[in-house]
């Protein structure tokens, strides 16, 4: 999308609320909205419901066609997602209103989390921040490709299998600790990815590996910082490649990410500090990654599940995206 607002000149800007129905509270969020939109000057808000045939891209579609200035995505990181997507290359910002177990590009990007009233008042009086957007292109079983956006980050192997093997009305009604007993019935699963991938222009190499994670951002649910050296606006993809052999493998992938990321990273002397590298676990960066798999393996985006795919190339999109922040963490004009 390349499209600007259609609102007439001198007319009050409005904005369009994308929302999940089953994430939010339609009633007191319409209240909230109502009284934080006419403080700003802003005209009465549209609302556009997403569902199961629309996660959110034909609803964008729909507000700028109606004239929307910027659009509220009002769900979970599956609404995010799929608003993101319609809205890559454009100019209209997108304000978030976390909802759901996860808010992980909130997160990310520091926003406030349980607070309604503080992020509609961000919503229509902070400043605008352009960060990246990973692009990925599915290659099926049928010769088929399909082409998605992600904010957060792309995974292949353990990552998709864990979220297939998630009961959705469990994570609906405990959250994170649904995923429990799927990521134990993941490690149990010994198959591994075999695949030859190329990053950037560097030589094609062949790979069996356990999981790969390509991201666009670092931080997942419950704070764990899993790419330490990711950043939404710095041109590049992180990736991980896990590749334990046993017990101690997974071992040193624990030490690394809970202790070295989740401890160590977060303070100036633990940043200082020399580390040696793993080898069930490794780090790089590109723009752009090419995987040829061995057989069809799941993937996921963004903590949805999108089918399995016997290739992908996955690549970022520089400043594609417009994201509403306080003031104070939008980038002087």
């Amino acid at each position: 999308m390349n499209e600007t607002s259609n609102v007439p000149s001198g007319a009050a800007p409005v904005a369009a609320v994308v929302y999940n129905p089953v994430k939010v509270d339609l009633d007191g969020l319409k209240a909230a909205l109502s009284s934080e939109e006419s403080r700003a000057g802003w005209g009465a808000s549209l609302w556009f419901e997403t569902s199961e045939d629309d996660p959110g891209q034909g609803a964008v579609r729909r507000a700028v066609e109606s004239g929307a200035s910027m659009i509220i995505a009002a769900g979970g990181d599956g609404t995010v997602r799929a608003v993101s997507e319609e809205l890559r290359s454009s100019e209209i910002p997108l304000a978030l209103l976390p909802s759901g177990t996860g808010n992980l590009l909130a997160r990310n990007l520091d926003l406030t989390l349980d607070d309604l009233e503080h992020s509609l008042s961000v919503a229509f009086n902070g400043g605008n921040r352009k960060i990246d957007l990973g692009m990925v292109s599915l290659l099926r079983e049928d010769s088929k490709v399909d082409h998605h956006a992600y904010v957060v980050m792309a995974g292949l192997g353990l990552d998709a299998k864990m979220l297939a093997n998630t009961d959705s009305e469990l994570k609906r009604k405990i959250g994170w600790l649904a995923y429990a007993g799927a990521i134990v019935k993941a490690l149990r699963d010994r198959n591994r990815l075999r695949m030859r991938y190329k990053l950037d222009d560097h030589p094609a190499r062949s790979l069996r590996a356990h999981t790969i994670m390509v991201g666009n951002c670092g931080t997942l649910q419950a704070n764990v910082l899993l790419l330490p050296e990711a950043a939404v606006d710095d041109g590049e993809l992180d990736m991980l490649i896990l590749r334990p052999e046993g017990f101690i493998g997974w071992v040193q992938i624990m030490v690394k990410i809970v202790w070295e990321n989740g401890v160590l990273r977060r303070t100036k002397l633990g940043k200082a500090i020399k580390t040696n590298e793993v080898q069930a676990l490794n780090y790089v960066k590109g723009r752009e990654l090419s995987v040829q798999l061995g057989q069809p393996e799941g993937v996921e985006l963004d903590g949805d599940t999108f089918g399995e795919a016997v290739a992908l190339r996955t690549w970022v999109e520089p400043q594609a995206l417009t994201i509403r922040v306080p003031h104070d963490a939008a980038p002087a004009s």
